[in-house]
């Protein structure tokens, strides 16, 4: 089971060189700044190996989302017979994104080793790989990121380390909470 979701991160440098640390004497950073640019990072996140990729894009579109797809069946899972992959309704998070970014025999060859699992409208906590986002913002993506070269090598020294330690969430919601908090959910399932 892989989670997978994206987060936006603004590009911005300094407007004027920042200070270091003196003895006595903290960092000093300008307040302003000069906007660069806004990222896109997809994440997967698998909490039983402990194994994360964060990908930064341009865009977030249709194609973007299937190149996504095809790296984690191709690259990340390539022996895997079925990936089960939990996220959000996002309207690009779809079947038809893989139709329309490759021809039909490939995008049928990827679907076929893909199953899609949506949380509910409105319970985006309820997929891991929030938490890994999270994790992400605090210990990389806390700082003023100028360029998408710093960008692309912080993410990247992120993701090795988080990586290499196998580090992963301990995940507290069981079915016995999710029913509990889920009630609507549940009875609309029992009803059909």
């Amino acid at each position: 089971m892989v989670n997978f979701d994206e987060a936006m991160k603004q590009l911005v440098s300094d407007t004027t060189p920042s200070s270091t640390a003196k003895p006595g004497q903290a960092a000093r950073i300008d307040y302003e700044y000069k906007r660069v640019g806004v990222a896109n990072i997809f994440m997967f996140f698998d909490r039983h190996r402990g194994w994360r990729k964060a990908k930064a894009t341009a865009t977030k579109k249709a194609e973007d989302f299937a190149l996504c797809m095809k790296e984690l069946v191709d690259e990340h899972y390539p022996d895997a017979e079925k990936i089960h992959v939990v996220m959000d309704n996002y309207n690009t998070h779809k079947a038809g994104s893989l139709c329309k970014a490759f021809k039909p025999e490939e995008a049928l060859r990827l679907l076929n080793r893909l199953e899609f699992h949506y949380t509910p409208k409105h319970a985006g906590w309820l997929n891991m790989v929030e938490i890994e986002i999270g994790n992400m913002n605090q210990q990389c993506l806390d700082r003023r990121l100028p360029s998408w070269e710093k960008l692309h090598s912080e993410l990247g020294a992120w993701e090795k380390g988080r990586n290499d330690e196998g580090a992963t969430i301990k995940w507290m919601f069981d079915v016995d909470k999710a029913r509990e908090k889920l009630t609507r959910a549940y009875q609309q399932l029992n009803q059909s």
